[in-house]
């Protein structure tokens, strides 16, 4: 009999942006859009390492700072065309899922203790980490987001 098959389970993501360079908003709009302008070496490094079908938190930075969507990322790495020519950066097109039915704030998941070892508060300044499966429930759990 042959061995079954297994899939890896996507992985999960925060991506960081501010509202008043690129919104929620414009995100839904776009349809499609490519994470680009990604100018940090481990940002890059979880940028590479995303797969099609991987789900990421699109958090507003700055201004609001909460958890305000779900996108899906649907090409994988490619050199960013805002970068200089030659450089090594890359970008990752995602699609807006949906909205998070109620935004969950940077102080909410700061109070939450199952939260204590998320990214999100220990690498404040990274534009895009890994999300493990556990924060991405509890997080999930806290917007109302019931979708995969």
């Amino acid at each position: 009999m042959p061995a079954a098959r297994t899939t890896a389970p996507a992985s999960r993501w925060l991506v960081k942006s501010e509202p008043d360079a690129f919104s929620w908003d414009q995100q839904v709009a776009n349809g499609v859009e490519p994470w680009t302008g990604v100018r940090n070496h481990l940002a890059k490094r979880n940028l590479m390492a995303m797969k099609k079908g991987d789900l990421a938190f699109f958090y507003h930075s700055n201004i609001g700072k909460e958890v305000v969507g779900v996108v899906e990322v649907v090409r994988e790495a490619y050199p960013d065309p805002t970068a200089e020519e030659g450089s090594s950066w890359v970008c990752v097109d995602m699609r807006a899922m949906g909205p998070m039915p109620k935004p969950v704030g940077l102080a909410a998941i700061k109070a939450e203790p199952a939260l204590a070892d998320v990214a999100l508060i220990r690498q404040s300044r990274l534009s895009v980490m890994p999300i493990a499966p556990e924060h991405w429930a509890v997080i999930a759990r806290m917007g109302g987001w019931a979708g995969k």
